[in-house]
C-alpha cells in the first residue's frame, strides 16, 4: 500500500475507534466486525465481503506497532485537509503551496535536504517502501472445542479466508509469462524528488503508485495486486491443557507475504465449551460424585471417571459431607509432559422419600446415635447442642 492511500484511508473510522485508542481496543474492535463479517456467516453478501477486506487491512495496520506509527506521522503530517497533488503538496485544499512564497529562496539551493524523506525511506534510504519484500500481516481467528478435546488436545481443520499470494501469478501481479518492469520516472525507487527554494519535497510516485515498478499486463485473477483472498483450510494443532479464551499461534499460516517475504502468523482463540462431569481449577480436573449418609460413615471406594476412564478412590470412615478426595496426576496435561491432579468432593445424596421400614431403622439409628453421646452440633458457635 502507499502512502498516498495510507492518506485517504481513515482505518480508525473502518473499526469504530477513537484515533488513540490502546491495542487491546483495537484488537476487541476487529474481532467483533471480523466475526460479524466473515464470509462464511454472509454467503453471497458483496457488501460484508468488502467491509471484511476492509476492516481485515485497517486491522493489518493498526495492530502493528511500525506500521502504526508510520501511518499515523503520515497522516499527522499531511491529513489536515490537503494531500498530495500532481503539481505539489497542498496542505490547505487551496492553491499550490509554494515554499518560495515564506521564505524567498532560490530554486536548486536544497541545503535543508529533504525534511520529508523519512516519512517514506526508513533511515534515509532510497528505495521505496512499496518495492521492498514486505511479511505478511498476522490473521486472527476462533473455534469452539468441547471440553475434553481442550483438555487433551487436538488437531482440527480450520476455514479461513484471507489475503493469500495469487497462485496464478504467484505473487508478481504480473500475466504469467511477462514480468513487471522498473518504473523509469523514479529509477525503481517508488519516490520521486523535486525542490522548491530551499526544500526538497519527496512523494510517491504517480505513474507505479511507490511501488517502484510497473505491470504492463497485470494478471485477470488478482488485478495486478499479487494478492488475492482465498478461502483455505489449514491444519492447526491445539496442544493437551488449552484453557478458554487462550490464543494459540501457528507460525506462518497467516496473510502471505509480499515478493517473497515470509506469511504472517495465525492466531486462533479457543472457546472451551463446559462438561456435564467435569470442572476444572488450573491444572485440575474437579468432580461432585453423590454419596450415601453409610458410605462417608462406614467407608467405602468408589469407581470416579477421568478422562481416559475411570479410577478407584478410596472414602476412609467418617468422611464428612464436601470432603474433597485429590487423585495424583489424573488432572489435566502440561507442557513439560506431567498432569495436575483430579479432585474428588463427595457430596450426600439424601433420599427424597422412604419406606416404612427404612423410617423405623433411622428413627433406631438415631436413638443409638443419641445414646453414643454424638450430636451434629456440638461445639457449634450459632447455638446449643
Amino acid at each position: 500500500m502507499s502512502q498516498r492511500e495510507w492518506i485517504e484511508k481513515d482505518f480508525y473510522k473502518e473499526l469504530g475507534v477513537a484515533s488513540d485508542a490502546s491495542a487491546d481496543e483495537i484488537k476487541k474492535a476487529y474481532r467483533k466486525l471480523a466475526s460479524s463479517l466473515h464470509p462464511d456467516k454472509n454467503p453471497g453478501d458483496n457488501k460484508a465481503e468488502e467491509r471484511f477486506k476492509a476492516v481485515s487491512e485497517a486491522n493489518a495496520v493498526l495492530s502493528d506497532p511500525a506500521k502504526r506509527k508510520e501511518y499515523d506521522d503520515t497522516r499527522r503530517m499531511f491529513a489536515s485537509g490537503g494531500g498530495f497533488g500532481r503539481g505539489g503538496f497542498n496542505p490547505g485544499g487551496g492553491g499550490e503551496f509554494n515554499v518560495n512564497d515564506l521564505f524567498g529562496g532560490g530554486a536548486g539551493d536544497g541545503g535543508l535536504g529533504d525534511i520529508f524523506g523519512g516519512l517514506f525511506n526508513r533511515g534515509g534510504a532510497r528505495a521505496g517502501a512499496g518495492n521492498r519484500p514486505r511479511r505478511g500481516a498476522d490473521v486472527e481467528t476462533e473455534t469452539t472445542l468441547g471440553f475434553r478435546e481442550a483438555t487433551q488436545g487436538v488437531t482440527l481443520p480450520l476455514r479461513m479466508t484471507s489475503p493469500s499470494s495469487c497462485t496464478t501469478c504467484h505473487g508478481s501481479g504480473a500475466k504469467p509469462g511477462t514480468s513487471p518492469r522498473v518504473c523509469p520516472r523514479c529509477n525503481g525507487t517508488g519516490i520521486v524528488s523535486r525542490n522548491q527554494g530551499a526544500f526538497g519535497f519527496s512523494e510517491p510516485c504517480d505513474d507505479c503508485r511507490g511501488t517502484g515498478s510497473i505491470i504492463d499486463e497485470p494478471c485477470t485473477d488478482c488485478a495486478g495486486s499479487g494478492v488475492q483472498n482465498r478461502t483455505r483450510t489449514v491444519t492447526v494443532r491445539i496442544p493437551p491443557g488449552v484453557a478458554d479464551g487462550q490464543r494459540i499461534r501457528a507460525a506462518g499460516l497467516g496473510e502471505a507475504g509480499l515478493r517473497g517475504a515470509p506469511s504472517g502468523d495465525l492466531y486462533v482463540t479457543v472457546h472451551v465449551k463446559s462438561d456435564d462431569v467435569f470442572g476444572r481449577s488450573g491444572d485440575n480436573l474437579t468432580v461432585v460424585v453423590p454419596v450415601a449418609y453409610d458410605e462417608l460413615v462406614l467407608g467405602t471406594t468408589l469407581s470416579v471417571p477421568t478422562l481416559d476412564g475411570r479410577v478407584g478412590v478410596k472414602v476412609p470412615p467418617g468422611t464428612a459431607d464436601g470432603r474433597i478426595l485429590r487423585v495424583k496426576g489424573r488432572g489435566v496435561q502440561r507442557r513439560d509432559g506431567t498432569a495436575g491432579d483430579l479432585l474428588v468432593t463427595v457430596k450426600v445424596a439424601v433420599p427424597p422419600k422412604l419406606d416404612d421400614n427404612a423410617i423405623e431403622a433411622l428413627r433406631r439409628y438415631v436413638e443409638a446415635e443419641r445414646a453414643s453421646g454424638f450430636s451434629p452440633r456440638e461445639g457449634w458457635a450459632g447455638g446449643d447442642a
